[in-house]
């Protein structure tokens, strides 16, 4: 398998697995459902964001398609949405890839990504955490 190939693999898997997640969701009842959120974070929105660094900072011959990039930034987007839904809150985010990754490499944790990206929690995304 070529190294594209291995870019193409992983990004079918983080599109499918999203589309199960989104699927599978059920808005909490007495949100915030903390947990849920941060496995979004961890299961779904970090490996969709570490696909771009990797290919970007490991990977330098690898160029991603439109289509590529169009499943990117639907998992990418899709799961910012699970992530706020988990807060209670309702959003559409039209993010690129590339925004978030550096936006993670500036930070090094996800759920600050997803926070700054969303607004949600608002504490988190202003910086004021308690």
């Amino acid at each position: 398998m070529t190294e594209t190939e291995s870019y193409h693999a992983r990004i079918q898997t983080v599109v499918e697995r999203y589309r199960r997640d989104r699927e599978a969701f059920e808005r909490p009842a007495d949100p915030p459902a903390e947990e849920s959120a941060m496995d979004f974070c961890r299961e779904g929105l970090g490996p969709t964001v570490m696909i771009y660094v990797d290919a970007r900072a490991n990977d330098w011959g690898v160029e991603f398609s439109e289509r590529e990039f169009d499943l990117l930034h639907e998992a990418l987007n899709g799961y910012l949405s699970l992530y706020a839904a988990c807060y209670g809150v309702e959003t559409d985010p039209d993010t690129t890839v590339r925004a978030a990754a550096e936006l993670l490499l500036d930070t090094h944790n996800i759920r600050d990504v997803a926070a700054v990206l969303t607004g949600v929690p608002e504490r988190a995304a202003t910086g004021d955490a308690h």
